[in-house]
């Protein structure tokens, strides 16, 4: 019951489809791959910056 067969994906394909239309589906995917980059990115971006300001702390440089 919780798997997804083969028909329920092609259902859902469909619903989609008709909701959003052919000649959108791309730029909806084009939309939601750049803003998934963009989420990983600053996501990265943040990790950075807290790795840097966790080595400061160790040095024992007071953080800004």
């Amino acid at each position: 019951m919780g798997a997804l067969s083969i028909q329920h994906l092609l259902v859902v394909l469909v619903v989609v489809i008709l909701l959003f239309g052919a000649k959108k589906l791309p730029e909806i995917g084009s939309g939601l791959g750049k803003a998934i980059k963009n989420f990983k990115q600053s996501v990265s971006e943040q990790e950075a910056n807290d790795a840097a300001s966790r080595n400061k702390d160790k040095d024992g440089n007071k953080p800004e």
